[in-house]
């Protein structure tokens, strides 16, 4: 096969150059747009009137959808005719499907060749959506493989040798086999590009153009991307043609499903307080994410340490180590994913009930990609943002970013942590006495009434659940610098005179409210 270059010409360095003075620089937008005007949004339709084929319908009935998600609805009848589109919708949101379900009905399984091609980011991605593209297309014989690195290469020979009529996969591995030979792309009419964000800012650009140059020159081309920065517009600007543009606004969906908070941490405590949240939350199944491999590896053993089940997750592992720790995090084996971005990038878990920022993202970008993780499809989530002193003015940068502002709350204590137990035992008690799961106890509790008064016996009961539920869990009393540190807002005063030299309190709530000018209520 010859050698494959990109047909391409590079912007020129002017159209990027910023002026070196001026009088007051522009704000720079949160999310840079296309050059393209947006239509109104159209009202959401039902799948059989999207133009699919019945058995694409069934398969849909099959997969468990009622209805279509907005991004299904706007964008399957585009694809569908053969157009170009652009598509911005946060994770979650259903667009594989929007993009799948159009593949599969435009592809023939008379043709016994690459007809498809879909690019993603990560391996772990790659694997998703190849399930789910399978899982709509199986009943038509349609055969697709995923190709990605850290699988062994002679294995993904052999399915792309057999035939492959989609083919999903990372831009570095697709590459890899097209210069080997292995992968033509000859015959393919429908490219999609999932999560073009992630994919250039993990350097893609150069292998996306070569795959594009490799493919027929009338070929219909989907870009898909959960936010629009200045490059993804350019590339779709570049090679998109005429496209029809939706838009999903994830800003109202991240807000509405997701409550976000705060905790303001003292430097260097951040291991304690997240153990602390833990406890106090309860969560389920719950993402931790870090900036670094080292970090996750790190937070991930102190975890265990202290009782927790948790794995971790970064792109050093091998792709067993990986597939393991998926399969133990989605069976509820482990209730803790530590993980780095890049790591968690397509993931798509719907049970997840938390995410915990214990690094704080570095923009605006990065923390909606992590918080997409959970408030997933209509369920409501959490979002938790740990943050040491140093750290609050990135935490106002993001919130102006999302037009929102996050919660601050107080680091639980002990006594907290004490009294959500309590909560926990109470109900569990309701509900054992409600499901009358205690009759078969009742033998017991009627022999020991005869000697004691039925209110010590429950007590006594109590008392044993309390201390089981007790053990290495109980929280340290507030003997840290948590007990020391002020809450969000307020500042710590210490004062080394009292009583004994005739001051009030009074007094000192006075002198310090004059001469800040503050009122009592404040101090």
């Amino acid at each position: 096969m010859p050698k494959l270059k990109p047909t391409y010409s590079k912007p020129s360095k002017a159209k990027f150059t910023k002026p070196l003075h001026s009088a007051r620089p522009a704000p720079r937008p949160a999310r840079p747009e296309p050059e393209v005007e947006m239509e109104p949004a159209p009202a959401i339709l039902p799948f059989d009137q999207l133009g699919l084929d019945p058995g694409l319908l069934l398969a849909v009935t099959a997969a468990g959808y009622e209805s279509p998600t907005p991004i299904q609805s706007r964008a399957i009848p585009p694809l569908l005719e053969g157009r170009d589109l652009l598509g911005q919708a946060q994770t979650g949101t259903g667009k594989t499907a929007a993009y799948a379900l159009p593949l599969i009905q435009r592809c023939d399984i008379g043709i016994d060749a690459t007809q498809a091609i879909i690019l993603a980011p990560t391996r772990e991605l790659a694997v998703q959506v190849a399930g789910e593209v399978y899982g709509f297309s199986r009943a038509s014989g349609l055969r697709v493989v995923p190709v990605y690195g850290g699988q062994p290469i002679e294995k993904q020979f052999r399915a792309l040798k057999t035939g492959a009529h989609i083919v999903v996969g990372t831009p570095g591995r697709i590459l890899d086999h097209l210069r080997r030979g292995s992968l033509v792309l000859d015959s393919v009419q429908t490219c999609v590009l999932d999560e073009a964000d992630e994919m250039l800012a993990l350097g893609f650009l150069e292998d996306i153009e070569t795959v594009l140059a490799a493919i027929p020159p009338e070929r219909q081309l989907a870009l898909f991307s959960a936010t629009m920065p200045s490059r993804v517009a350019w590339v779709a600007k570049k090679f998109l043609r005429d496209p029809v543009r939706v838009i999903i606004e994830s800003k109202k969906r991240t807000l509405e499903t997701t409550n976000q908070t705060y905790y303001e941490v003292p430097a260097g405590k951040k291991l304690e307080a997240l153990c602390r949240v833990l406890d106090m939350e309860t969560p389920g199944p719950t993402i931790v994410f870090c900036r670094t491999r080292n970090e996750t590896g790190q937070l991930s053993d102190e975890l265990r340490l202290r009782g927790y089940g948790a794995d971790g997750l970064h792109g050093d592992m091998a792709q067993h180590e990986r597939d393991r720790v998926m399969k133990r995090f989605r069976e509820g084996q482990t209730d803790l994913l530590v993980a780095t971005d890049v790591a968690a990038r397509g993931l798509d878990i719907e049970t997840v009930t938390h995410v915990i920022n214990y690094d704080i993202p570095w923009d605006a970008e990065q923390y909606i990609h992590r918080i997409g993780r959970t408030g997933r499809a209509g369920r409501e989530g959490d979002a938790i943002t740990l943050i040491e002193p140093r750290e609050r003015r990135q935490l106002r940068n993001i919130e102006q970013m999302i037009g929102s502002r996050l919660k601050p709350v107080r680091i639980p204590t002990a006594a907290d942590i004490s009294a959500r137990r309590l909560d926990r035992n109470r109900k569990a008690l309701r509900d054992v006495i409600e499901r009358g799961e205690g009759e078969s106890h009742m033998a017991i509790a009627s022999e020991l009434a005869e000697d004691y008064d039925p209110l010590a016996i429950a007590a006594a009961a109590l008392s044993l659940l309390w201390g089981s539920s007790k053990g290495a869990e109980e929280p340290e009393e507030d003997t840290s610098a948590f007990a020391e540190y002020p809450e969000t807002g307020m500042a710590r005063l210490l004062v080394s005179i009292g009583r004994k030299e005739g001051l009030r309190p009074g007094d000192l709530v006075g002198a310090i409210a004059h001469e800040a000018g503050l009122t009592g209520k404040e101090i």
